[in-house]
C-alpha cells in the first residue's frame, strides 16, 4: 500500500508485515520486512527533510509523518533485536 505527499510516494506497510498468509521461510520474512521497513524509514525521512524547507508546512502532516518514521524505527528495532520488546520494571 502506498500513497502520495506532496507529490512523493510514500510507502506504508502494515503493523505486522503479514496479510494472513501462511509464511514457509519466515527469516526470509523478516529479512525482507526489516528491509522495507528501512527503506520506509530512509524515504520519511527524505521526505520529512524537503518539507522541513519548506516554509508553508501543515505542521499537523509533519507530525503525523515524524510520528510514523517512530513507529517505522520502533519496529525495526523489534525485528533486529530478535522480536524480543524491552521491558522496564
Amino acid at each position: 500500500m502506498y500513497g502520495y505527499v506532496f507529490g512523493i510516494k510514500i510507502i506504508m506497510l502494515r503493523s505486522n508485515g503479514v496479510n494472513g498468509d501462511i509464511m514457509v521461510d519466515q527469516d526470509n520474512s523478516k529479512l525482507h520486512q526489516l528491509k522495507q521497513l528501512k527503506i520506509e524509514h530512509r524515504d520519511l525521512d527524505d521526505v520529512i527533510e524537503r518539507l522541513s524547507l519548506d516554509g508553508d508546512v501543515d505542521q499537523l502532516q509533519m507530525r503525523r509523518l515524524k510520528k510514523r518514521k517512530l513507529y517505522i524505527k520502533d519496529q525495526i528495532l523489534i525485528i533486529e533485536s530478535g522480536g524480543i520488546p524491552d521491558i522496564i520494571a
